[in-house]
């Protein structure tokens, strides 16, 4: 299993008793769907290692207490401190209408109402204070911000994404 097969969702952040439980905190809007993990993907030494769970149970909401098979001891439970999380890909909760994951869009063709086709989603820049397409048009770079009020429609089958954005912003790039 690759990171590329996988989805980040969260981070093991401190140890939880002296029997080898730890909190993992999740990268997630909805952490009450993995709290019946059976196993997950700890990246250790840029590897992708299998641990399977024992228990797992939500922890003051945003952290998920997890006690792995083969992790007894507080040592044990060091050895995987500040450890990212993964699952495959095909465990993401399916989304609806305007809602996507930010992998699903790479590729898709961006259409403004106005200004007709932008150009291909080339990745996406979450590194500011608001999310970025980035947009490659025939070579020249487009950055439209992934503000709900601009995303208009998410067509997954013909995948474009249809927004309107304010006038003049794409006509700054070219």
């Amino acid at each position: 299993m690759t990171k590329e097969d996988c989805f980040y969702l969260g981070k093991i952040v401190k140890k939880y008793s002296f029997k080898g439980e730890v909190l993992a905190k999740l990268d997630t809007d909805q952490p009450e769907i993995y709290e019946n993990l059976d196993a997950v993907f700890l990246e250790l030494r840029n590897n992708l290692v299998p641990f399977f769970v024992e228990s797992s149970q939500l922890h003051k909401s945003t952290l998920l207490r997890l006690k792995f098979e083969d992790v007894e001891t507080e040592a044990d439970a060091d050895a995987i401190m500040k450890s990212n999380l993964y699952l495959p890909l095909n465990l993401l909760p399916k989304l609806e209408g305007n809602k996507f994951y930010f992998h699903e869009v790479i590729g898709f063709t961006i259409e403004d109402k106005n200004f007709g086709e932008v150009g291909l989603i080339k990745s996406i820049n979450d590194s500011t204070l608001q999310a970025l397409f980035v947009v490659d048009r025939h070579g020249t770079e487009i950055l439209i911000p992934m503000n709900d009020e601009f995303i208009l429609n998410v067509d997954r089958e013909n995948k474009t994404i249809l927004v309107e954005t304010p006038e003049g912003l794409i006509d700054l790039y070219l």
